[in-house]
């Protein structure tokens, strides 16, 4: 069943939005700020956020221009059917790589190296595919109705975590500010908007199966904003609490932040319940990421339904997160000097070249009707 009739309201695109945008971010973007912009890692985050919404703003226009379309639909309007699906099937595989495989590989490695060291990865990673598929099963709308649920919760861990870790703040921690100058602050500045905002690209999947476009271009603003802020905040705490040095060499600094909780010797090592924050985050950008997945290959290829894709492809997603980093210095590497063109390309190069092919159209029947009077 395609979810033509399939219906999310605007709020509950804000919230899904705030969730897809923290994603892997919490567990792992204060170290990658941190070890391009040092103790100005907060400014360069505030930067990052600014030029995000700017991508925002660019993905919004392509749906004031094609409000009932996904991407892949728009892509095959653009291109024409065949180039188009070619394309389209390019981007599902690239994303498919960057996306869920990536996601799930992230959620794997915390736990295993942080909590449950003598678990196999593999056991981790398929229990953790099949909640995810199962959430892709019973399709967006519900999805979006877990989303609301798990939200104040979300909201109330986060506030918790940010309260009882103010009190291990050092301001002199940030000091000396901008001592380089801003020349290190763009290569950050570019790292967190690759993490938290270049990905959104795929979120326009689904935005034709939300209600009241307008709204929905709002929330997703909003949205975007929100998610970026709460990174802000979660960079900015990592650093006064550590300093630019620790933080830079701790692969998951926003646990290690957890760790320090400590009020009187009495409310102490609750980083486990922390661990609650972070997997209602981590969940839902790899659920939106195999959803959008899911509809695009029904629609490349003009499928009635997607669910019985789920299986194959489930099975697929747990063998590339096992396989698609060998070990953690190469996935640093690809981090470092490979991940931030790969999505630059799907994120920013894509969309403005849609675009581009929009205006030249436009153009063009202009100019015929033109002619033609």
């Amino acid at each position: 069943m395609m979810p033509n009739s399939v219906k999310i309201s605007p709020r509950q695109l804000l919230i899904l939005t705030i969730l897809f945008t923290i994603g892997t971010a919490i567990l792992i973007i204060p170290s990658v700020m941190a070890a391009s912009a040092k103790q100005d890692a907060w400014i360069a985050s505030f930067v990052g956020v600014g030029i995000g919404l700017l991508l925002i703003w660019l993905y919004n226009t392509i749906t004031i221009l094609y409000p009932q379309m996904t991407l892949i639909e728009i892509m095959e309007t653009l291109l024409g059917k065949w180039l188009g699906k070619s394309v389209a099937l390019l981007f599902v595989i690239t994303f498919f790589l960057s996306g869920p495989a990536a996601v799930l590989y992230d959620s794997g490695s915390f736990l295993t190296t942080q909590m449950i060291p003598e678990t196999p990865v593999q056991a981790v990673n398929i229990l953790f595919a099949l909640i995810v598929l199962m959430g892709v099963r019973l399709g967006i709308e519900t999805l979006a109705r877990s989303a609301e649920l798990l939200f104040p919760l979300f909201i109330l861990l986060y506030t918790a975590f940010v309260v009882l870790v103010v009190s291990n703040v050092k301001l002199e921690n940030a000091q000396p500010m901008l001592e380089r100058g801003w020349g290190p602050i763009w290569p950050a500045v570019l790292s967190f908007i690759s993490i938290a905002f270049l990905s959104h690209v795929v979120l326009l999947m689904i935005f034709p199966f939300v209600d009241h476009p307008d709204q929905a271009r709002k929330a997703f603003l909003i949205g975007s904003l929100i998610g970026g802020l709460t990174l802000v905040l979660l960079v900015t705490l990592a650093i006064l609490v550590f300093g630019p040095g620790l933080t830079a060499r701790n692969i998951y600094p926003s646990y290690l932040l957890a760790k320090k909780i400590n009020i009187g010797n009495f409310l102490q090592r609750i980083e486990a319940v922390m661990t609650a924050l972070w997997f209602i985050s981590l969940f839902f950008r790899l659920v939106l990421y195999i959803y959008s997945i899911m509809i695009a290959i029904t629609q490349i290829f003009n499928l009635k339904d997607y669910r019985p894709l789920i299986s194959p492809f489930g099975m697929i997603l747990v063998v590339m997160s096992v396989i698609i980093y060998p070990n953690v210095p190469y996935q640093q590497s690809w981090d470092a000097k490979i991940w931030t063109p790969y999505v630059l390309s799907i994120g920013l190069l894509l969309p403005v070249l849609l675009l581009c092919i929009h205006g030249i159209r436009k153009m063009w029947s202009k100019g015929k009707t033109g002619s033609k009077g």
